[in-house]
This record gives C-alpha cells, structure tokens and sequence, in this order.
C-alpha cells in the first residue's frame, strides 16, 4: 500500500499503542497533522510546546506508558528541550517527534531551521533523523524499544517536511526482527547468586536500611519492595523520586532521606551499617558532602544502568538489574530466610521519631497560612487515589513530606532537573492518563506563572485538574537561601502577592477561581474544588512567606549536620 510517510508515522504511532499525542503544529510538521484528523489518537492542542513535554511526562509518570508529544522545527523544537532534559534526569519514557526543514534546506540556515538532533544528543537515550520515508516504521518501533528498555528516558525522532510529504510503501508495523541498534543491549535477567549474596548480606547486618529510588515505581515493583520489607523486617527510606514506592502509613517507611527530608530518614542512612540502594542514584541531594555519606555503610547498589555503579560511591556488591526483576527476585530469595533480630536498631530508629518529628510553627497573630498546613488539609480532604503533582521549590518539599502517598504514581514531580513550572502542565498530562482519579498540582507563585497558559487548554480540551498555589509573592526556595546564608540580602525574589490577580486569571482562562486569605477558610475552598468536576479550578492560598522548610542539609554540610526546626534544637 502506498502511503506518505506523514501516514506511515501516524499508523506506526498507533501500531505502539499511543492513545495521545501533546502538540502544536506549525510549518515543517504541518504534512502529519493532516493524518491525525483520521487517526484513532487524541490530539491534545497546547498553548506553548514547553507544555507538551511536561504534559507527555506527567501521562508517562501516572500511566507506566511512555509519553508522546509533536512539535514543528526551530523554536517548537528548542521549546521541549527543556522537557527532554527534564524526562533525562528522571528516566521518564518519552517519545517527541520534531518537524524539520526539507532534506535540501538542511544546513542552509532556512527558515525555523535547527539541528536539532545535534541540541538534544547529550540530553536523549538516542535520536533520529529521518532521511527516507521507508525507515519510519522501523525508526518510530525503535524509539519506544529505546525509550521503555533498560533505563527509560526519551528519544526525539526529527522527520524533514519533505520525508513526510513523500510517498512509501506500507508492509505493516515493524517487528523485533526489523529492529537496527547495534551495540544497545539493555540489561535482561537477575544473577542469583548475586541475589543470594545480597539476602545474606541484609542477614548479617545490624543496622540495614532500604534505600528506594525511583527505578522501583519504573520497574513497577513497589508490591515486591514490601514484601522484601516486611520479611526481613529492615526499615524503608523512599527518595523524592520514589514517593509512594512504599506506603507512607506502613510502620517500617521512616520518610524521605536528604537534603530536605525526613530527620529519621536522614539518621537511618547515617547510622546504617548496610545500605541497599534499590533503584536510586546517590543523588548529590541525598548524599549531602559525599565524604560524610553513610560513612561506615557497606553498599549493595540495585540499578539497571551498569555506568550508575561506584559512579558516585562504590557499591560493595553491585546488582545490574531491573528493578522489575530484581526486587522480586529479592523478595522471593527473601521468603526462605529467618530475619535477623534488629529490635535494637528500631529502638534507635523510633527515638529519632519521637524527637524530631516534622513540626511548622503555629499561626500567629498575622493570620498568613501555613503553607505545611494547607497541604495536611489537601492531603486529608483528597479523595482515595489523588493524584499530586508538583513544581519545584519550598512547596514541592512540603507538599513530600506532608502529603500522604499510599500507592505508586501518585507523586509526579521534576527531581533532577528541578523545573520550575512543571506541576500545572504535567498533572494535565497526568489526568489524562487516568481520567477517573482527581489530579491536584500544588504550585508556588513563582512556578504558576511560568506555565499557567496551559489551563487554557485544560478548559478547552476538558481535562478538570486543581492547582493550590501556595503563593508567598517570594521565589521561597531562593529567599530561604538568601536568609539563611546571605545575610537576609533578596536579591530579586519578590513577586507581589497580587500582581497577576490569580482569581482573575483563572476566571480569564475559563477556570474557577477562589482566593484563601483565612486560615478558617482552607477547608471549606478545598472542598468546593474537590467537588467541581467540569472544568478547573485554582485557588490562590496567601501564606506565610517566613515559613522555611526544615529539616534541611546546608549545601556543602555532611547530613550529620542537618537543620531541624528551631523549635527542637534545643532539645537535639
């Protein structure tokens, strides 16, 4: 069948199983937008292509299904870079197609030109640039083996105008067998001996502690993580990345380790004499200053990218695996075992916990919000199975440590990039995904301004998400700093709380908006938004701009010297 290669990537989108497709169309990658007007794909029309790639991600962290976003060349191209960097650090699956100029215009400075295989070849598994229609099929199969094996991550296939205005002859979607990757070999199998020295090592130790990464929610393993758990009876730790791997309830979680999390947590690691890093990087807001990292810990490091092993601190026992099946593989090893007794390492462990507790300061005679007390209040009005996603800053570490996550992805967040603006487009992409769960994205002010155009295509596409902005008129995250360690300089972080009006704002975009002023109000607001359910709705919280976050790891300091509030350093 003679088809245009525009035809033949619709159809091969379709052939992988993508249901959505994120995107803007303009003029290089006009020739397959025509497709999509017969295609079985929801196309969901974004304000700025910046909220394709967080939307793409957000679908991809709810659903396990990697993500898919278009963008036409030049400016549409550099615009999702920030997204492809964004899904990179996080190993999200995501798959962007880019237009490109036509193959004769290529190098010729032509209009909306941009290599852009070239900007994204440090922050992509891989990429392609599609010169004969004929390869579509083989090249769109080759982009989800590569973005969902081994350690997911994103690809960009960039097709030129006139690849997808020429003609091809469709023989059906590629196979396996049609696949061309030489030297990608992404890692298959579990080495059980490897396995039984890991169960034996947990045996020997006295003070164990699972350290969880986000590789376990990728590897989906977090019913095979508790079952480990509970077995050996060794306390859990879960990263940013890893919130909702293991039930927050569960009386072996003890928190979020680093730089801002939970002071147990942190503790565990620090007197832990075996660290079982599950899925997890050492990421540098874990360690702290390196040197002082877990210091007399024996390391057994579970992760699937062998170039993660001693990359940052070398593993006594390395386990190169997937976490898909390496957890159970330790779970099932594990069921055969008798715990060790290690009541004397949680006598140390629920001592920590009954001294340094997470604590916030009350309100005051002021009568600003607490920004910890409106997430409490969001968490325990939130229906069962809420959905949160996050920006980056103060209110993506309150709203970790002070929302309740019960179930795997049910947190979406930016952790190694650390992206601003990402919590409102990737809870659109996150609703859509899961249609039937409520999808709340707790936001600063700062953060809200940079992508809030795309609630205009929440409102025409009918996807009712909720955003709490938890607007302190600071960049918080960088005035915290600037208090604690500038000698109280703000250097350009004031916002304004009422410049943009966001009630306004809302309404403009086709939004409810509401405005919480009185600490008296937070629950009543939330639970009007939790019962619209035919558009969006934002509520602007005023909170307490002083509020910092603790507990918190200076940069540069061991973890040995974290801040916890002052209210209990009295007591340290």
């Amino acid at each position: 069948m003679e088809i245009t290669g525009a035809q033949a990537l619709i159809k091969s989108l379709e052939e992988q199983g993508t249901d959505v497709i994120f995107g803007l169309p303009g003029g290089a990658i006009l020739p397959v937008y025509d497709p999509i007007l017969d295609s079985s794909i929801r196309h969901i029309l974004v304000r700025h292509e910046q909220g394709a790639g967080h939307m793409a991600e957000g679908y991809a962290l709810a659903t396990g299904r990697p993500g898919v976003a278009m963008v036409t060349s030049g400016p549409g191209a550099t615009n999702i870079v920030t997204p492809l960097a964004n899904a990179y650090m996080d190993s999200t699956p995501l798959v962007v197609v880019s237009g490109q100029v036509s193959r004769a215009a290529i190098g010729t400075d032509a209009f909306q030109e941009c290599d852009i295989t070239g900007v994204t070849s440090g922050i992509t598994k891989h990429n392609w640039l599609v010169t004969d229609a004929n390869d579509l099929p083989r090249i769109v199969a080759e982009a989800f083996h590569v973005a969902t094996t081994g350690r997911p991550g994103p690809v960009l296939i960039d097709v030129p105008k006139d690849v997808a205005q020429s003609m091809m002859t469709w023989n059906g979607p590629a196979t396996e067998a049609d696949l061309d990757l030489p030297g990608y070999r992404p890692t298959k199998g579990v080495d059980h001996e490897v396995i039984a020295q890991a169960i034996a090592m947990i045996l020997e130790a006295k003070r164990p502690v699972l350290y969880v990464g986000g590789g376990v929610l990728q590897g989906n393993a977090s019913a095979a993580l508790r079952a480990l758990a509970e077995r050996l009876g060794v306390p859990v730790v879960t990263t940013l990345m890893a919130r909702g791997a293991f039930p927050d309830t569960h009386p072996q979680h003890l928190g979020m380790p680093g730089m801002h999390g939970h002071y147990t947590a942190i503790m565990a690691i620090q007197r832990a004499d075996l660290l079982v890093s599950l899925g997890a990087r050492f990421d540098d807001r874990v360690t702290g200053k390196l040197d002082g990292f877990a210091p007399v810990a024996k390391i057994i490091h579970l992760d699937v990218d062998r170039a993660e092993h001693g990359k940052v601190r070398r593993p006594d026992l390395s386990i190169v695996a997937n976490a898909s099946e390496a957890v159970p593989a330790l779970a099932e090893a594990a069921a055969s075992v008798t715990p060790s007794d290690l009541r004397a390492w949680w006598d140390e462990l629920h001592g920590y916990q009954a001294k340094h507790p997470l604590a916030y300061d009350p309100i005051d005679g002021n009568g600003l919000l607490k920004p910890q007390m409106v997430v409490e209040t969001l968490n325990a009005l939130a229906p069962a199975g809420t959905i949160v996603a996050s920006g980056v800053g103060q209110h993506q570490m309150w709203a970790s440590q002070y929302w309740q996550f019960e179930e795997p992805r049910t947190w979406i967040n930016s952790g190694g990039a650390g992206t601003m603006g990402f919590a409102v487009p990737s809870a659109i992409g996150a609703k859509v995904g899961r249609p039937d769960r409520t999808v709340w994205a707790i936001d600063g002010d700062g953060c809200f301004q940079m992508t809030a155009q795309e609630l205009v295509t929440a409102r025409a596409e009918g996807i009712p998400i909720k955003v709490a902005i938890l607007n302190n008129a600071y960049l918080g995250m960088v005035r915290q700093w600037q208090e604690m360690f500038y000698e109280e300089r703000y250097s350009e972080v004031y916002l304004s709380p009422d410049l943009p009006n966001y009630v306004q704002w809302a309404e403009a975009m086709g939004c409810v908006g509401i405005r919480v002023d009185d600490p008296a109000d937070v629950a009543s607001a939330i639970e009007r938004a939790n019962s619209i359910d035919d558009r969006p709705v934002v509520i602007d919280f005023r909170t307490d701009a002083s509020e910092k976050v603790f507990p918190m790891v200076p940069a540069g300091a061991t973890n040995d010297e974290v801040l916890v509030h002052p209210s209990q350093r009295l007591h340290s």
